[in-house]
């Protein structure tokens, strides 16, 4: 008998967010946060540069019977490419220095996941490798920071309690009242983290070109600093389309006349 037989009749209760685990190290964690997610009502689970690999039966062993949530998992190789398609991204981690987001407690954060699935758009949540969470450039991928209030004298989570303490916000926020927060687009479609790393590449390309990322060892951090900014609120498509047309008109402007 393998851990991968039987398993509960688990379904996905969307619009639910989407768990990213970066670099998850054991395949005893990656099935303990199975489990945490069937106990909250989340199903959807993607998985950035496991360690050791995928898949390991360790995991399903450890799922408890959240197999289906194991069986339907992505694997991705970067966290770009992890949270492509979504709409909105948030991070758990400690208070960051140097990082300027929104921070938001774990029922605000839940809440907050509640009115964007309510206006049809895709949430994701990042949690980080077990030993050392999510670095700087993580963290520039996400809009928002999530941090949970504990014990400021002992925090110490392990990866599977980070992902319950989310999912059971999440199940017990549910309800039919109104979204506390919309955002008028005027027909415009928010951009997917796909449209906005396309144009974050098409400004850091000029960027370079213009010699304002010239400085070799001030260039990493300068990046990330655009990523930030870029990345705290929503953007739509259209506005997207106007920076790229205003990019390419400064770049234009720097081409000497024929």
């Amino acid at each position: 008998m393998t851990g991968r037989d039987g398993g509960a009749e688990l379904t996905p209760i969307d619009p639910s967010p989407v768990v990213i685990l970066v670099r998850p190290q054991l395949a005893e964690n990656i099935g303990a946060v199975a489990r945490a997610m069937g106990n909250g009502g989340l199903f959807h689970l993607r998985l950035v540069a496991p360690r050791d690999g995928w898949p390991q039966e360790r995991a399903w062993r450890m799922a408890s019977g959240a197999h289906r949530i194991l069986d339907s998992l992505t694997l991705h190789e970067t966290v770009a490419d992890a949270v492509a398609d979504l709409h909105r991204v948030f991070a758990t981690c400690p208070r960051p220095r140097h990082i300027i987001k929104p921070m938001l407690t774990a029922r605000g954060a839940a809440v907050e996941i509640h009115a964007i699935g309510a206006r049809a758009l895709k949430c994701g949540i990042l949690f980080g490798p077990e030993r050392a969470g999510l670095d700087n450039d993580d963290i520039a991928c996400a809009d928002s920071l999530i941090r949970y209030d504990l014990n400021p004298d002992f925090m110490s989570l392990n990866l599977s309690q980070a992902v319950m303490i989310m999912a059971y916000e999440w199940y017990i926020a549910r309800g039919p009242e109104e979204p506390p927060r919309s955002l008028q687009t005027n027909g415009a479609e928010v951009a997917t983290k796909y449209e906005l790393e396309n144009f974050m590449e098409h400004l850091i390309c000029e960027c370079d070109a213009s010699g304002f990322l010239k400085n070799p060892q001030k260039r990493p951090g300068m990046v990330r600093n655009l990523r930030h900014f870029f990345q705290r609120g929503e953007v739509t498509g259209q506005e997207l389309n106007t920076l790229h047309g205003i990019i390419a008109e400064l770049a234009r402007g720097r081409k000497p006349e024929a």
